[in-house]
């Protein structure tokens, strides 16, 4: 009987000590595709609830249920947010971590499937850049790593990290101070795209948000216009006086703002005016220089009118660094995984929304994206200072339609669709083999370490966050609570239950 026992130990454990990652990465395929529904009715679900950055109420508590029945440990509310959401399946190293965010934008509301503007609630929110997406997708390849892990007896921790208000620029920089990617070993970053792609090096831009208000004395336009200090009168000057520095930037900046108070009526000397600013660069150090310049003209134009003047940080985000080493791993995966297989009726509706949109009526890639084939981009989000303290890969998979804009409606029109649906199970498939690899391969995880230590000694990292400075969790709560009432009437309320 004792040889007997034996026996039956070691045809139980060498199967899983000689597993192939073929097998493991066929068991993680294997379990996305049983799970596909459960996926994309989480995202689905996230879709219609539409919430704007740090009022992710319902989705945080979505993902909460979905994960903790899943068998995962599940934090709510962490580094001050309510609707931070950090989940783990596991112990110790490997520890690999997908980063990613759910939230809305103001005005997005829109019916899917049609590409007529029709808004499902008139003025509300909606998701016009596919972040509903990202719910589904990293909660289901989390969930097939788990499977694996299990069964091939996989040491180490799956972890999921839902950053609130990434259209803001808030969290991430919050999440880095708070310490949670201090015993984390690589991170995925994930994000909704037209095509299978991820590279390496800067791939976008830094930014800093700042909101600049002066303070002056109002006084009566005509009566005693020489008693007043006009608050607005600084803002147009710092304006102007930032357009006048323009030539003398170098060609990679960007600087944009918007005047947020200026002034009640023409005859009232304005005591109080302010103005908001983007600036941003191709690294972080760059767009600190000339942030630096703003701060200077700011002080100039309440010079020049007799005006004080104070700075409040709003956001800021270091540019996302591919880490290459963790690229060639993702764009090996997602070569093998390819592109989904899309129907002729899947076809002609991409054409025919491109036409409607006066885009190139080129329908649905069928082509992933080479490794290198991405250049730096202008936009900015808050996940690259997440890539400044641990190694970071990128995967963007194929669940929109090309040529349509982000942050528009029409991108709200397909979240929910067949087109993707079917890139969500190929973005998740893609995402849990490369977390696979990850996970079993000490090798790569150390040629990507190297790889980190020596880009951070070029550029080691700074926050700019304040040290006074909390995260702003009344964001966005009024905009919400104007249409949640409303928006409630399209809520799915299905529980979602991966197997």
């Amino acid at each position: 009987m004792r040889w007997a026992a034996i026996l039956s130990l070691i045809a139980t454990i060498l199967p899983l000590a000689c597993a192939s990652a073929d097998e493991r990465k066929q068991l993680a395929f294997d379990t996305i595709d049983r799970n596909a529904a459960q996926m994309t009715l989480l995202s689905d679900s996230i879709f219609y609830f539409g919430e704007l950055g740090m009022q992710e109420v319902e989705s945080s508590k979505l993902l909460k249920e979905t994960l903790e029945a899943a068998g995962f440990k599940v934090e709510l509310g962490g580094a001050g947010m309510p609707t931070n959401v950090w989940a783990e399946y596991g112990s110790g190293r490997p520890k690999i971590a997908i980063v990613t965010e759910v939230d809305a934008l103001p005005g997005g509301s829109q019916t899917a499937g049609t590409w007529e503007r029709k808004p499902l609630v008139k003025g509300g929110p909606g998701h016009m850049e596919g972040h509903s997406t990202h719910g589904g997708v990293a909660s289901a390849a989390a969930f097939a790593v788990k499977q694996v892990m299990q069964r091939f007896n996989i040491p180490g921790t799956v972890a999921i990290s839902f950053g609130p208000a990434e259209e803001q620029l808030v969290s991430r920089p919050f999440l880095v101070r708070a310490g949670y990617f201090k015993d984390v070993d690589a991170i995925i970053y994930l994000h909704i795209g037209d095509v299978s792609t991820t590279g390496f090096g800067l791939q976008n831009y830094a930014a800093i948000s700042s909101m600049f208000t002066f303070h002056g004395k109002t006084a009566h336009g005509a009566v005693n216009p020489w008693d007043g200090k006009d608050a607005v009168d600084a803002v147009e000057l710092m304006d102007i006086g930032f357009d006048k520095l323009r030539e003398h930037l170098h060609p990679t900046y960007r600087a944009h703002r918007t005047i947020t108070i200026g002034g009640i009526q023409p005859n009232i000397i304005a005591d109080t005016g302010q103005i908001w600013w983007f600036v941003r660069d191709q690294s972080m150090p760059e767009a600190k220089q000339t942030y630096e310049k703003l701060v200077k003209i700011a002080e100039g134009a309440a010079l020049m009118t007799g005006t004080t003047y104070d700075v409040k940080y709003a956001a800021s985000a270091w540019p996302q660094r591919g880490n290459k080493a963790i690229a060639e791993a993702i764009q090996k995966n997602i070569d093998a995984v390819g592109m989904p297989k899309w129907s002729d009726e899947e076809q002609k509706f991409a054409r025919d929304f491109q036409k409607f949109a006066e885009k190139p009526e080129i329908g649905l890639r069928m082509q992933t994206t080479p490794l290198g084939g991405r250049p730096q981009s202008y936009s900015s989000n808050d996940n690259g200072d997440v890539s400044w303290v641990v190694p970071a890969g990128i995967l963007n998979f194929p669940a929109s339609v090309p040529g349509i804009g982000y942050h528009e409606w029409k991108a709200a029109v397909t979240p929910v669709s067949s087109i993707s649906h079917k890139g969500q199970v190929v973005g998740a498939k893609t995402l849990a083999a490369s977390i696979i690899d990850l996970m079993t391969s000490p090798e790569l995880l150390q040629k990507a370490r190297a790889e980190f230590d020596a880009e951070s000694k070029k550029t080691p990292y700074f926050s700019l966050l304040p040290a006074d400075v909390q995260p702003p969790v009344d964001l966005n709560r009024a905009e919400m609570e104007k249409y949640r009432p409303e928006m409630r009437k399209y809520y799915l309320n299905k529980p979602v239950r991966f197997q």
